[in-house]
């Protein structure tokens, strides 16, 4: 079989799922190729060691440019501090190595459109990290929609809340920094507009705010505080191509909140409502029920919906988070191998760029921005 060499860049809270993930794909699902954990790097000698003891990594580094150079790595992983991504990506590119990126795919517009035609001129297979698209929930949504079964898509409502930085004692870090695309828009945000158009199509524009609530942060080593310059919250308004109408939110300071990763999707014939808190969990409203009798059905997550039966082969068991991820790496090395196209790629990832820049442009307007223009 065909073996794939994998490099990992970032040892922290996603390098860690996507290690496990390449450390897991092979026993859950029959893979085109088996893949190799060859090379991790972290910035210091002595944890990119240590996690590469823990992760199952053959060797490690402190200089991410031997991840990307390294002639037995076919595929680079990148889970790094967002203003890295653009280098390594790029790096990575020209190396002739395919590039599963995490989100968002860069820091600006411009820097996600020159790492998309870089990809596109090399010919690289690449993949960014929307793991929510791979819940066999959200296929299930996705196959209603297509089959028409809701009739006309009128209405989209998302939203993605935690609440990880609502304590307004939580200190300055690398999310707070606009540079580094910073703030709830651009860090889970993303997540929101990436599902909105998987499932109601492209957006054509948007009437947005941008709300920094906490408008100072204490510094981690207790010298003094740090002003905010990123949102801690945003919506907006949303015309969806297809003339569907809706509203996005995405809020870090949300009280109380774990993860409501969550829609809902309106037609002239039924309905569905889905959040990530019950994630093996889809809701389903067909009109024309009895009176007195309708409402949402819950369908539970099982084997007759890819990819959940290769984890387990009876209903309402449920599968988790780092599942996600292995149906993530799964398809990216389907995509590497040629047996499926890869999504979401750059390019996708670049279309939800667009879509945060417009809401920012619209906020700071005060006006309905087109994504077009961004």
């Amino acid at each position: 079989m065909k073996k794939l060499g994998i490099g990992l860049i970032g040892s922290g809270f996603m390098g860690k799922a996507h290690a496990l993930a390449f450390r897991t794909v092979g026993g859950v699902f029959d893979l085109p190729a088996a893949v190799e954990l060859e090379i991790l790097a972290d910035t210091d000698t002595g944890r990119a060691a240590a996690a590469a003891r823990s992760f199952g990594f053959q060797r490690s580094t402190a200089d991410w440019r031997a991840v990307v150079n390294d002639p037995r790595v076919a595929i680079v992983a990148i889970t790094t501090p967002n203003l890295l991504h653009k280098p390594m990506a790029l790096a990575a590119i020209a190396a002739g190595k395919a590039v599963y990126c995490e989100k968002p795919l860069a820091t600006t517009v411009d820097d996600a459109r020159e790492m998309v035609a870089a990809a596109k001129a090399a010919g690289v297979v690449t993949q960014v990290g929307f793991n929510y698209l791979c819940n066999p929930m959200i296929g299930l949504a996705k196959e209603i929609v297509d089959s028409g079964e809701l009739g006309e898509i009128t209405g989209f409502r998302g939203i993605h809340a935690e609440g990880f930085m609502a304590d307004p004692a939580t200190p300055y870090n690398w999310r707070c920094q606009p540079e580094q695309a910073g703030g709830a828009l651009a860090d889970i945000g993303s997540h929101i507009i990436a599902l909105a158009r998987y499932l109601a199509g492209p957006i054509d524009r948007v009437c947005g705010e941008t709300i920094t609530v906490h408008q100072e942060r204490r510094l981690a080593d207790g010298s003094g505080s740090k002003p905010v310059c990123v949102d801690d919250q945003s919506h907006c308004l949303a015309r969806f191509a297809s003339g569907a109408s809706g509203n996005l939110s995405a809020s870090w300071i949300a009280t109380g909140r774990q993860m409501q990763h969550a829609f809902e999707l309106y037609g002239t014939r039924g309905a569905l409502d889905f959040t990530q808190e019950r994630f093996n969990e889809l809701r389903l409203y067909q009109a024309g029920q009895p009176r007195g009798r309708d409402g949402f059905k819950t369908i539970t997550a099982g084997p007759e919906h890819p990819d959940y039966g290769a984890f387990c082969p009876a209903s309402g068991h449920q599968i988790g988070f780092n599942d996600l991820k292995v149906i993530e790496v799964k398809r990216l090395i389907e995509a590497v191998c040629g047996v499926a196209p890869a999504y979401a790629d750059f390019r996708e990832a670049l279309e939800v760029e667009r879509v945060a820049a417009a809401v920012r442009k619209s906020a700071e307007q005060g006006r309905w921005v087109p994504v077009a223009v961004c």
